[in-house]
């Protein structure tokens, strides 16, 4: 059993000798008290883990003895000794705060078991918190690899957004990194100990959007065989993040626009009414203020999202960024694949800096994913990285002409084409790397009549 520190008050000093003999056996420190007063003072003055307490004691009782200790220090666990005839007392004791209560005369192997199962959540708490605070850590804005002036400027802004309750939306290509960000928001902000939920409505298929938002009742369309929460319900106290916004059909944008401003909504195919707290984080690629325009964007609603805009350069805006990301993916990828891989050659960097990265980080992630799976030295050269990486470039220079409309159209359909060559014609896995739906990725196939 592991060793913990525990603390027996009880006026009778044969109860406290047997105790405290048995648990020392056990591995315990043990300290002793003979009433409440000397017990608080202990626990003051010493590292206590577990307190056994009878009851029924002189001047301070073993409730006020627990009331106090709770507010002392309420990590303590605290487990009622009581005689027969006394049991309200430990229920009592139990809604206080109480651990649980053992009945006289002990059963030691008993009071292994409630030791035992102490310890236990014990260590699920402090392994959750060690986790929560690699958690955070992890998602920190000083974790997000940057030099450049811009994206400074931008997490400063998100900073400064992360302890309001105003909600933000993240404006940028595919790839930059709208998620990570929010993320940080999120973990630097009041409700990091709550969830973060994260949602991609290009992902979900249209006519299931309110479920996923808001879940359904059983019966309420075919298929739903029980009852679902939605992700707001998930967020609840915490926050949910929408990536895509922009794709959110506009029948359901006047159901999110309701939920946004009174924080309450039904679930699909039920009339009770649900109360949330959620703050709101949304994502775009998409230009919403010409959606606004066409009328598949409701205003309304982009102004209850656009409390705090955050706008995050592509990476060939802010090639500072490279050198850093390419250390850092090196560093990722060489101890996932257990390989001694320190840099790329001087040739190989040359290239990265002058590529475009329509795909952004992502897209740079994966290259050095794939340089670091493919290398056979210590250095990432030229021959590990894809044979296309200077070519979607160059074939958008070269046909970046004519009209907007169509420079639009050539840069979409090499994207395409690249990440079709880089998943090997797999649709779902380039739909994927472009952060769009597979059924967007279809549409878009078929009306550019690519086979």
């Amino acid at each position: 059993m592991q060793q913990k520190t525990i603390l027996i008050v009880d006026d009778e000093e044969a109860q406290r000798e047997t105790l405290s003999g048995y648990l020392k056996k056990k591995g315990m420190a043990v300290f002793t008290a003979d009433n409440g007063k000397e017990a608080l003072d202990i626990t003051r003055n010493q590292l206590i883990d577990i307190i056994l307490s009878d009851i029924r004691m002189p001047e301070i009782t073993g409730l006020e003895l627990l009331k106090q200790v709770k507010e002392i220090n309420p990590d303590i666990s605290v487990v009622m000794i009581t005689a027969f005839g006394s049991i309200e007392d430990a229920v009592e004791a139990m809604k206080s705060g109480a651990e649980d209560y053992i009945q006289k005369p002990i059963d030691l192997n008993y009071l292994d078991i409630v030791i035992r199962k102490i310890i236990d959540k014990k260590r699920i708490l402090s392994e959750n918190r060690e986790l929560k605070a690699a958690l955070h850590r992890q998602y920190d804005f000083k974790q997000i690899i940057s030099g450049s002036e811009k994206m400074e400027e931008v997490l400063n802004l998100a900073g400064r957004a992360a302890g309001s309750k105003a909600s933000v939306l993240l404006r940028g290509e595919s790839g930059t990194g709208k998620e990570i960000i929010a993320r940080a928001i999120h973990f630097s902000g009041p409700r990091k100990n709550h969830s973060f939920i994260p949602v991609n409505v290009a992902a979900i298929p249209e006519n299931l959007v309110e479920s996923e938002f808001f879940g359904h009742e059983k019966g309420s369309f075919t298929g739903a065989d029980r009852q679902r929460r939605g992700r707001f319900e998930q967020a609840d106290q915490g926050t949910l993040f929408i990536d895509e916004i922009g794709d959110i059909p506009v029948a359901s944008q006047v159901k999110l626009l309701r939920v946004l401003q009174e924080q309450s909504f039904e679930r699909v195919g039920g009339s009770e009414v649900i109360d949330v707290n959620v703050r709101i984080i949304a994502a775009t690629s998409q230009d919403l203020e010409t959606m606004i325009k066409q009328g598949t964007f409701r205003e309304d609603l982009y102004y209850r999202l656009n409390v705090v805009s955050v706008s995050i350069p592509p990476l060939r805006e802010r090639r500072e960024d490279i050198p850093l990301l390419i250390d850092h993916f090196l560093d990722k990828y060489r101890k996932q694949e257990n390989k001694d891989i320190h840099s790329v050659s001087k040739e190989a960097m040359d290239i990265l800096m002058k590529h475009d990265y329509p795909g952004n980080v992502r897209e740079l992630e994966n290259i050095i994913q794939r340089g670091v799976v493919m290398a056979r030295t210590e250095l990432v050269t030229t021959e590990d990285l894809p044979s296309s990486i200077g070519e979607l470039t160059s074939e958008a220079d070269v046909k970046m002409t004519g009209s907007l409309e169509q420079s639009v159209e050539n840069l979409e359909k090499n994207m395409i084409r690249h990440a079709l060559r880089e998943s090997n014609g797999n649709q779902s896995q380039a739909a994927r790397s472009l952060d769009i739906s597979e059924r967007t990725l279809r549409y878009k196939m078929k009306k550019y009549k690519m086979k």
